[in-house]
């Protein structure tokens, strides 16, 4: 085994672990877009303004999330193609890539800069308990493959 092997298998699963996130990251928001968003009318990516600056808001945050679905799939390729492709810890990765989506937006875009709630003219915390301790159980699942595939890798 070459002096590289071993840092180009650290590579390896850390481009493994990046495509996940990515792709977490865009799932995570296209499903929060297309549930929440378009199909249940419950909120805008922006809320402090017009219905038209919400609809806009919406579709750069779609855009954003399909760039980073499509660069997690380009990441993917390029790892399937070089036999370099690490199943757990893209598994991984792309839980956490998930929670950590619905995390960052439960907490920061909902609560600390109130860009919008889950649903308005209810009472919100189910549902901000729900979609936080969602989050919360990805992330832990996700770094429990990321921590278990790092000791089968040693």
């Amino acid at each position: 085994m070459s002096v590289d092997a071993p840092r180009a298998r650290e590579a390896a699963g850390g481009r493994s672990v990046l495509s996940g996130v990515l792709l977490g990251l865009g799932v995570a928001a296209f499903v929060d877009e297309t549930v929440f968003h378009q199909l249940l009318h419950w909120h805008h990516f922006y809320d402090k303004s017009t219905p038209a600056a919400g609809l806009v808001s919406d579709g750069l945050f779609h855009a954003v999330s399909w760039f980073a679905t499509i660069a997690a799939l380009f990441l993917l390729a390029d790892l399937r193609r070089r036999a370099a492709f690490r199943a757990p810890l893209w598994w991984g990765g792309l839980l956490l890539g998930a929670g950590g989506f619905q995390l960052y937006d439960g907490t920061v875009q909902h609560k600390l800069l109130r860009l919008h709630q889950i649903r308005y003219h209810v009472a919100v915390a189910p549902y901000d308990w729900t979609w936080n301790i969602v989050a919360a159980v990805l992330i832990v699942a996700g770094a429990v493959l990321l921590v278990r595939a790092s000791r089968r890798d040693r």
